[in-house]
């Protein structure tokens, strides 16, 4: 084998690891979106990812909230390893110290669509949770109190999810008069 043969096969071996590393923070995959930094956690690094992210100073949940992307036609860019999934649970946290702001990502299974609650990180996390659960279906384990919090406790369904039956339910409306 010639240098330059062994150089080429030596650059390319050092490309594909560099496209193979994916820069990591509190374990998960670090992203960016609209100038904010975006970590992309599994199901089951979640609970520690956010745990991490709180003992670093992001002392503050901002918002917690769930995406259905039954019907999305478009790609969605995930680092390397993660399989996108019909939903997505975005935690969105702040370090008001540094004056910082994070977003987790995580992936959540239609099939099991469970992921750990943050409730003992974020007391405030306890509506965010159950609104998620109540629109979307989406169970977070070892919360103290996951019902509805929106819907009334005997609604059968998730509303915000694409194949929710919108319309189903037939409704009368007044005829409208002929006088105007």
């Amino acid at each position: 084998m010639s240098d330059e043969t062994a150089a080429a096969e030596e650059a390319e071996a050092e490309a594909v690891a560099e496209e193979a590393a994916v820069d990591l923070r509190y374990g998960a995959a670090v992203g960016e979106s609209h100038g904010d930094v975006v970590l992309h956690a599994t199901v089951e690094t979640y609970l520690d990812v956010c745990s991490e992210a709180r003992a670093d100073g992001f002392d503050q949940l901002i918002d917690l909230t769930a995406v259905d992307y039954l019907t999305y036609a478009g790609e969605r860019t995930l680092p390397g390893g993660l399989t996108p999934e019909r939903f997505e649970v975005v935690t969105s946290l702040i370090n008001h110290v540094r004056r910082e702001r994070i977003r987790i990502r995580t992936q959540v299974s239609a099939d099991e669509p469970t992921i750990p609650s943050l409730f003992d990180l974020w007391p405030g996390s306890e509506y965010l949770e159950r609104e998620a659960f109540d629109m979307f279906g989406i169970t977070f384990a070892d919360h103290p109190d996951m019902s509805r919090v929106l819907m009334p406790e005997d609604w059968v369904g998730h509303p915000l999810r694409k194949d929710y039956a919108v319309g189903a339910i037939p409704v009368q409306f007044k005829a409208a008069s002929n006088e105007r």
